[in-house]
């Protein structure tokens, strides 16, 4: 395993730092998108679905930061329906958009659309998500999301013992029994997570103290497309039957959702609240919370969209104003076309130990949301 990398999840497991720049790049203001200097105007916002609290979260706070600004705001869910999606923006567009904040349900599917913007002169966001394959996208806001899989693995590693609180090896040897999950394949954040955890559990599953009975180990095997549950409590399902009797000791996901559908079918297949594997997330959903401070889902990893939302509107309030938004990130993020600017936040992992601290002493959260 790589120390850097262990020791940033666990730097990033106890402190609360979001939205800080990549020391050395925070004050580079790389890229195009700044045009001649203006300001109000309509801001067309496109996010991929309302199935996941995570995205209304998003949308709500990109508004009304937008509106706090003085911005007319065309927010537009497509219930993960791409062609939907593509409509919404070609509306967007004709109807006067001055900025395009994007988090596109498929990365590969939006260059001819954003074609459209381009030959109308209007700047184009990519929101959390990459949008791949087109040389019409200006900057990009996200989190870390190699790191984000960083931390996954970290957590999981941590909740089976084989290292510490503070991210030390513990001596343990197992075999401690996990099975993987990815995220969606045409979103192309899961590759990151999925690499990020690769990179860190790897070396265990090469010593033998981790073991995936199923022997489903490639991102293609582990993938769920679309983020969906119940694609994943099928999958959890199929695992179960295929490797019998075969105890589980934890459980790899990406992404609440998909935890509350792999929690499912692992009670209905025999398990009981109480010796359910180690299981990971992330996106800090209420309903994983609740099952965290319920002793079922073991972590999650916590990303601040209020954060997320403040940076995406500073990038396109700046680019009103004639001026290059801030980034931190000029190397990481190619689309295939370009290496797109970015800017990336950091994200946190949440356990029963530190939820208060992290959501509710940071306001994202009440404890009423969580009761």
């Amino acid at each position: 395993m790589k120390k850097h990398s262990m020791l940033k999840a666990v730097a990033g497991a106890g402190v609360l730092a979001l939205g800080i720049g990549l020391a050395g790049c925070a004050g580079d203001r790389t890229g195009g998108g700044a045009g001649d200097s203006e300001e109000g105007g309509i801001i067309g916002v496109a996010m991929p679905t309302q199935q996941s609290e995570r995205w209304i979260a998003d949308g709500n706070n990109v508004k009304s930061q937008l509106e706090e600004l003085g911005y007319q705001v065309d927010l537009q869910y497509a219930n993960d329906d791409i062609p939907t999606q593509v409509s919404q923006i070609e509306n967007m567009i004709t109807s006067g958009a001055k900025a395009l904040i994007v988090a596109s349900i498929d990365g590969t599917t939006l260059t001819d659309v954003l074609q459209q913007a381009a030959d109308a002169d209007i700047p184009v966001i990519a929101y959390d998500r990459l949008i791949n394959g087109t040389p019409n996208v200006n900057y990009y806001t996200t989190f870390d999301n190699f790191q984000v899989g960083v931390q996954q693995a970290t957590s999981l590693l941590t909740g089976l013992g084989v290292l510490d609180a503070s991210g030390a090896e513990t001596g343990a040897t197992g075999p401690f029994n996990v099975e993987l999950f990815a995220g969606s394949p045409d979103d192309n954040n899961a590759t990151f997570f999925w690499e990020g955890a690769m990179e860190t559990l790897k070396p265990y599953m090469d010593s033998g103290v981790l073991v995936v009975p199923s022997g489903q180990t490639e991102f293609g095997q582990a993938a769920i497309l679309r983020w969906l549950p119940e694609t994943a409590q099928e999958r959890m399902e199929n695992i179960l039957t295929v490797i019998g009797s075969t105890k589980l000791d934890g459980v790899l996901s990406p992404y609440d959702g998909l935890s509350i559908g792999i929690i499912s079918a692992l009670t209905s297949g025999g398990y009981s609240a109480s010796d359910l594997p180690v299981i990971t997330g992330q996106d800090a959903e209420v309903g994983s919370i609740k099952s965290i401070i319920a002793g079922e889902q073991y972590s999650t990893i916590f990303k601040d969209t209020r954060e997320l939302a403040k940076q995406a509107v500073t990038m396109v309030d700046d680019i009103r104003k004639g001026e290059e938004p801030e980034v931190n990130d000029t190397e990481t993020y190619d689309n295939g076309e370009k290496v797109v600017p970015s800017y990336l936040l950091e994200s946190t992992i949440v356990t029963e130990d530190n939820y208060k601290e992290v959501l509710i002493d940071s306001g994202y959260y009440t404890e009423a949301d969580l009761g």
